[in-house]
């Protein structure tokens, strides 16, 4: 358990000084007194379970990963609620990517699954993003339709 508080510890200490909250604000935000901040972000008690639910909320992160992500094993903060870091790949001599185990688990992709690669140029946030096949192939052929229908009312 003590480890336990230590992540929690660790995390609520981190969250609040990457928010540029003091202890009082977290205290006034959520109800508590600025001691019972002070004594959890020491490890010297943790939050109860509507705190922790309250915490995650302002902070934007899951009660789990306020409660277990290790920032150490990690090297890294918490990541904001719903957003994941898998971790590095390496492209291979022809261009393949293995994707984490923990990403296909997560988004049940399956070998044979259809991804499409989507790229954004924009120097502010230039990258690669895959996305599931079937529902941007979906999606296209859903705009097609319309365009095409679109033109033979303004054709008649």
């Amino acid at each position: 358990m003590k480890k336990q508080s230590n992540y929690i510890s660790q995390n609520l200490t981190t969250l609040r000084q990457f928010h540029k909250y003091s202890q009082e604000e977290i205290a006034e935000k959520i109800g508590v007194s600025r001691q019972a901040v002070a004594k959890w972000e020491s490890g010297e008690t943790v939050p109860d379970i509507l705190n922790c639910d309250a915490l995650a909320e302002l902070y934007n992160v899951s009660v789990d990963d306020l409660l277990h992500f290790n920032q150490q094993d990690e090297r890294m903060p918490i990541p904001p609620r719903g957003k994941h870091l898998f971790g590095a790949v390496k492209v291979g001599e022809r261009g393949q990517v293995v994707l984490p185990k923990k990403a296909r688990d997560l988004f049940h992709i399956k070998p044979g699954d259809l991804l499409v690669a989507l790229g954004d140029e924009n120097p502010e946030s230039a990258g690669i993003a895959l996305v599931p096949g079937n529902a941007v192939l979906h999606n296209i052929a859903f705009l097609r339709d319309m365009l095409s229908s679109g033109e033979k009312e303004d054709g008649e």
